[in-house]
């Protein structure tokens, strides 16, 4: 049997296997590498070595600032460029080889969480231990370039002609930003939505946003902190006249002092009151980012502003391929209206396009407002809905209820423009790898939990691979919203057998004693005109998106190198040869020169005709599913008691709703009632 098994497997399958494995090796050496660099670059080694480099370099082509661009960027955009091809094959041994992996549950308990009520949310203990690491770096960073920047502190202070104190203010001025500097440097990682890295490591775009907020307030916690030692510095040495000092060789302080004002703006409008009341104040001043890029490389200068440059230069190349998607108009085919305040689209789909369960899609319409985009969760299936993307949207806030009005309304729309950008989904899938899925929701976070059930009642259907049994609780405030879950099974889902997946629905109305009285629940079905200028939801860049992602990015940076090159070696070199100096800068002295002397490289900081059909909620296509579902009244889920009667080797709990119900069932998962529960959260605010 194992002899042919083996014969089976085709040959390139198994060369693309050997060459994804070598190049995710190959990519982890290398970010270790990357990492190194991090540490050592405080240290005096790192500055021999630096100096070394920099006195070999070429400056007729690149100038100074190639050492920078060799040592800061190459390895992010080379890790970059090898996870897209890593991605590539992978989809292809995917599509190859259909069936479900059984996950090994020795990783489990680095996914168990283990911080819950803190302030920075659940945090698993992999993620405990990268942030235990990274604050380490930070301590690390600061101490060192202290500690040699103290070195003869008083003799540099007498040089200078001011208080000892005053000196080491203006070294851990300097610091501070030098510190800053780093988590900049990794800060527009997390937001690229369609990165490759952010795929190859296994994040979400969503998850992604909150390793963003966490770098985006230590970095301005520690520019801000920079920027007052700086002025309390110059106010007790009677050099208050610095803050108005702008060079154009050196650091200039008139341009950090304005990058520090938009990025105070910017770290104002973030706090949770504000986006939660105020979210259009909170979007558009987020764009005060571009002001605060500018202004800091015209504070440090080209040379050291490479250090932010690869992080920034992969999200500019995301936000331009998302910005042409989002300037397409896509083909709305119908709408659902529930009478419980919630709409489903229904967009029409490129066949080619693939995309995981509870990946998300952001809508913009014009006709309720022209800057709004809002992130949504996909409904649909791609495999159950080949020609279809169906999102659900609960009328929640201003906008949504606009959307709502506007499709119940008596007298319809028979079309609307819709632009979007994505989907952007989790990588791989964690659900079929267990024995028993339970999937926890509350309110519209059953919208996830819709795609992953169609999902797995495709591929029960088609006997592909080993579904898990399914248990989903899913919380309402009113017997009304009980009608989301009609929603479960998509239109296209006629020729499904829903008996063939094993599942339980428990549904809980909390507000509610007994069923209310709706003498009218009826889903209303709206068809919409095609127009000649809509198009189908497709990926902007193909099929083969990652292949031809990772050759954007490779042109790209060698067409910046060759500007670079061209006009360094035709304008910038000239001129400085001919004055016998590279690069000038402005030579600080006493205390700023010796500084520059021991750490050379510092960086401060389908229906042709519109029609409406009703149909009773009650009259589901499979009874299968109406007799799968026990409604409780009265009172929220005891999830402790649900989880302990859950039997299983290996329980998948996917939680997703309020962050109460969330915080709740990551109590339950690491106070260790069961071995076998594996977390997984899906959050929808920030």
């Amino acid at each position: 049997m194992d002899l042919k098994k083996m014969r089976r497997i085709p040959p390139t399958a198994t060369a693309m296997e050997i060459v994804a494995r070598g190049i995710c090796c190959f990519s982890v050496l290398i970010f270790i590498g990357y990492i190194m660099i991090w540490i050592m670059k405080p240290t005096t080694f790192f500055s021999h070595w630096f100096i070394d480099i920099h006195t070999k370099a070429d400056p007729i082509h690149l100038g100074n600032q190639g050492v920078n661009l060799l040592i800061h960027t190459f390895p992010v955009l080379l890790i970059a460029i090898l996870g897209c091809l890593y991605l590539h094959l992978e989809r292809k041994l995917s599509e190859q080889n259909s069936k479900s992996k059984v996950g090994s549950s020795k990783w489990a308990f680095w996914k168990r969480p283990v911080l819950i009520n803190g302030p920075l949310g659940i945090i698993t203990l992999t993620e405990l231990f990268f942030l235990g690491m990274f604050v380490s770096l930070l301590i690390w960073t600061f101490c060192s370039y202290l500690h040699s920047m103290f070195h003869n502190i008083t003799q540099q202070a007498a040089k200078m002609r001011v208080h000892v104190w005053e000196a080491k203010l203006e070294i851990s001025a300097l610091t501070l930003g030098l510190v800053g500097n780093v988590c900049l440097a990794f800060m527009f990682f997390p937001v690229s939505r369609g990165s490759s890295i952010l795929h190859f490591i296994g994040l979400t775009s969503e998850a992604g946003i909150k390793y963003h907020i966490w770098l985006g307030h230590t970095a301005l916690v520690l520019f801000t902190a920079h920027g007052l030692c700086y002025i309390i510095y110059w106010i007790n040495t009677d050099k208050i006249s610095e803050m108005l000092e702008w060079s154009k060789t050196g650091i200039s302080n008139v341009a950090g002092e304005i990058s520090l004002l938009f990025g105070l703006i910017l770290w104002a409008t973030t706090s949770s009151r504000i986006r939660r009341k105020a979210f259009e104040l909170f979007f558009y001043t987020h764009y005060l980012y571009i002001v605060f890029v500018v202004f800091f490389v015209l504070h440090v200068g080209i040379n050291y502003s490479c250090i932010m440059l690869p992080g920034f230069y992969l999200f500019l190349i995301d936000r331009y391929l998302r910005f042409l998607q989002s300037e397409q108009r896509i083909r709305l085919v119908s709408a659902r209206v529930l009478p419980c305040e919630v709409v489903e689209l229904n967009f029409s789909k490129n066949p080619g396009l693939w995309y995981a369960p509870a990946s998300v899609i952001f809508i913009n319409i014009p006709s309720i407002s022209k800057l709004q985009w809002h992130p949504f969760t996909i409904s649909s299936c791609s495999e159950t809905d080949p020609d279809k993307l169906s999102v659900i949207i609960k009328s929640e806030g201003s906008w949504s209820s606009a959307l709502y009005q506007k499709l119940s309304s008596s007298s319809p729309i028979d079309h609307l423009d819709i632009s979007v950008e994505g989907p952007h989904g989790p990588p791989s899938t964690f659900y079929s790898r267990h024995e028993l899925l339970v999937l926890v929701c509350g309110g519209s976070g059953i919208t996830p939990c819709i795609s992953i059930i169609r999902e797995l009642l495709f591929k029960a259907n088609n006997g592909g691979s080993k579904t898990p049994r399914v248990l989903l609780v899913a919380a309402f405030k009113r017997s009304l919203d009980i009608t989301m879950l009609d929603l479960l099974l998509p239109d296209s889902a006629t020729n499904f057998n829903p008996s063939r997946l094993q599942l339980q629905i428990e549904a809980y109305v909390t507000r509610e004693k007994q069923p209310a009285n709706n003498d009218k629940k009826l889903l209303q079905t709206i068809c919409f005109k095609p127009d000649a200028s809509d198009v189908p939801v497709s990926a902007v860049l193909g099929q083969n998106s990652w292949l031809y992602l990772g050759m954007i990015i490779s042109s790209s940076f060698l067409l910046f190198l060759l500007l670079i090159g061209i006009l360094t070696r035709c304008y910038i070199y000239p001129i400085d040869h001919d004055s016998n100096k590279i690069y000038p800068r402005k030579q600080n002295k006493g205390l700023k020169k010796e500084k520059n002397m021991n750490n050379p490289t510092p960086v401060t900081s389908p229906g042709s005709v519109s029609h409406n059909s009703d149909r009773e909620l009650e009259s589901l296509p499979f009874q299968s599913f109406i007799q799968a579902t026990k409604v409780h009244y009265g009172g929220r889920p005891n999830l402790k008691e649900i989880l302990s009667d859950c039997d299983g080797s290996s329980i998948g709990v996917l939680v997703s709703g309020p962050r109460e119900m969330r915080r709740e069932v990551a109590t339950i998962c690491s106070s260790g009632l069961k071995d076998n529960l594996h977390f997984e959260s899906i959050s929808f605010s920030w």
